[in-house]
C-alpha cells in the first residue's frame, strides 16, 4: 500500500459519536446510484470515495460504490458495514479479491483480535469496549478491517466501536487522509484504542467499590467480584494482542515503505496499548487479591460465628448440668415421701417410733451427699 506525500501536522482522532444506520429503502444493496441520495442498504452504515484526501462521492450502495472507485483510479474506498449480510460480504470479496479466510471470520464475528496479511490485503480484527454506567457492565463489540491498495472496509459486529467521529475528522484532516487507506486503519486504531480509556476508569471505581464492601461485609459482593472478573479476563482478552500487532505493523514499516508521519502516529498507539494492557492485567490480580482478602474475611466471620454458637453451647451445657443437678437433688427427697405416702398397713416403719426422724435425715443425707457429689464435678 504505497502512501501519498506525508503531512506536516494532524490531530489525534478521537472517536466521539454514536453510528447514524440510513432507514432501510427498497433499492437495497444492488441498487444503482452514485450519488448521497441513491438508496442505501441497511447494512451499510456509509460509503464514501475519496481523492487526495478529499471525499469525491458518497454512494449510496455497494454496487455504486464500485462503479465510483472504477471511475477514480486513483482514488480509496471507505465503506463502512454493520452486521452485514452474506451476500453483501461476497459481493465486497469479489470485487476486491478478499481471501475466503478472512471474509469466513467477518461472517462469523467472535474472533480475537489479530493481525493477517493475505497478498496485498492486511486483515485486522480488533475488540472494542465501552463502560455503560447505568449497569456497571463492560460492553463489548466487534470490529474487522479490511486494508487495500485503495479501499478500507470496516464491519462492525456490536454497538462499539464509533468510528463515524473517526471519519469525520479524517475528512477534516485532509493532509493525513491523503495518506490513504494506511492512515486510515491507524486512525482506527488510535480511536479503538482511546476508547479503553473509559472503561479502565469505570473498572477501576468499580474495583474501589468492591474494596468497601469487602471490608463493609456485605455478603453479595462475592458474585460482584466474580462478574466482575470476567469483564475483565474478557477485557485482557481484547488489549493484550494489540501489543504483539502492533509491533508487527512497525516492524514492517521499512518494508512497506510506511511514512514518517504514520510511523509517529503508530508509536503513539502502541504506548497507549501497553499502558492499557498493564492496567488491565493489574486489575485481575488485584480482584484475585480481593477474593482471597474475602474469603478469609469470610472465614473468619465464619469462625466467629462458629466460636459464638460453641460458647453458647457450652454455656447452655452448664445451665444444663445446673437444672440437672438440682432436679436429682430435689427428686431424692420426693422418691423417700412418695413411698412412704402409700397407704399400706403391713409397711414395717409405719408403726416404728424412730420411722419419721429416720426418713428426714435419710431425705438430707441424700440431698447433702448428692449436692457435694455434684459440686465436687464442677456441675455446681
Amino acid at each position: 500500500m504505497p502512501p501519498a506525500d506525508a503531512p506536516q501536522h494532524h490531530e489525534k482522532l478521537r472517536s466521539e459519536d454514536g453510528w447514524r444506520r440510513p432507514a432501510p429503502t427498497e433499492g437495497g444493496s444492488g441498487s444503482s446510484g452514485g450519488g448521497a441520495n441513491t438508496t442505501t442498504s441497511p447494512s451499510v452504515v456509509q460509503a464514501s470515495l475519496y481523492r487526495d484526501g478529499v471525499q469525491v462521492a458518497s454512494p449510496g450502495s455497494l454496487a455504486a460504490t464500485f462503479r465510483a472507485l472504477r471511475a477514480e483510479p486513483d482514488g480509496m474506498a471507505w465503506i463502512g458495514l454493520a452486521r452485514p449480510t452474506e451476500q453483501e460480504l461476497l459481493s465486497l470479496a469479489a470485487e476486491f479479491d478478499l481471501h475466503e479466510l478472512a471474509v469466513e471470520d467477518a461472517m462469523e464475528a467472535h474472533q480475537r483480535p489479530k493481525l493477517e496479511r493475505y497478498g496485498e490485503t492486511l486483515f485486522v480484527v480488533l475488540r472494542a469496549a465501552r463502560y455503560l454506567d447505568a449497569p456497571e457492565e463492560v460492553d463489548f463489540g466487534e470490529l474487522h478491517i479490511f486494508v487495500g491498495a485503495d479501499f478500507v472496509i470496516t464491519v462492525r459486529h456490536g454497538a462499539a466501536p464509533d468510528l463515524s467521529a473517526v471519519r469525520r475528522r479524517m475528512e477534516e484532516s485532509p493532509e493525513l487522509l491523503r495518506l490513504g487507506p494506511e492512515a486510515v486503519l491507524y486512525a482506527i486504531l488510535d480511536a479503538v484504542v482511546d476508547g479503553y480509556a473509559p472503561v479502565v476508569s469505570g473498572v477501576q471505581n468499580d474495583i474501589d467499590e468492591i474494596e468497601t464492601e469487602v471490608f463493609g461485609g456485605d455478603p453479595s459482593v462475592s458474585r460482584r467480584i466474580y462478574e466482575l472478573s470476567r469483564e475483565v479476563v474478557e477485557f485482557q482478552r481484547a488489549t493484550r494482542p494489540l501489543v504483539g500487532m502492533l509491533h508487527g505493523l512497525m516492524a514492517g514499516f521499512a518494508k512497506y515503505g510506511t511514512d514518517e508521519e504514520l510511523q509517529r502516529y503508530l508509536r503513539d498507539v502502541a504506548d497507549h496499548v501497553t499502558h492499557t494492557s498493564e492496567r488491565v492485567d493489574s486489575f485481575r490480580q488485584a480482584l484475585t487479591d480481593i477474593l482471597t482478602v474475602n474469603a478469609t474475611l469470610v472465614t473468619q466471620q465464619q469462625n466467629a460465628e462458629m466460636r459464638a454458637l460453641a460458647e453458647a453451647g457450652f454455656e447452655q451445657n452448664e445451665e444444663i448440668k445446673k437444672i440437672s443437678s438440682w432436679a436429682a437433688i430435689l427428686f431424692a427427697p420426693t422418691l423417700v415421701g412418695t413411698i412412704y405416702g402409700m397407704n399400706f398397713d403391713t409397711m414395717p416403719e409405719l408403726s416404728w417410733t424412730f420411722g419419721y426422724p429416720f426418713a428426714i435425715g435419710l431425705m438430707g443425707v441424700v440431698c447433702v451427699s448428692l449436692y457435694f457429689i455434684f459440686k465436687r464435678r464442677d456441675w455446681l
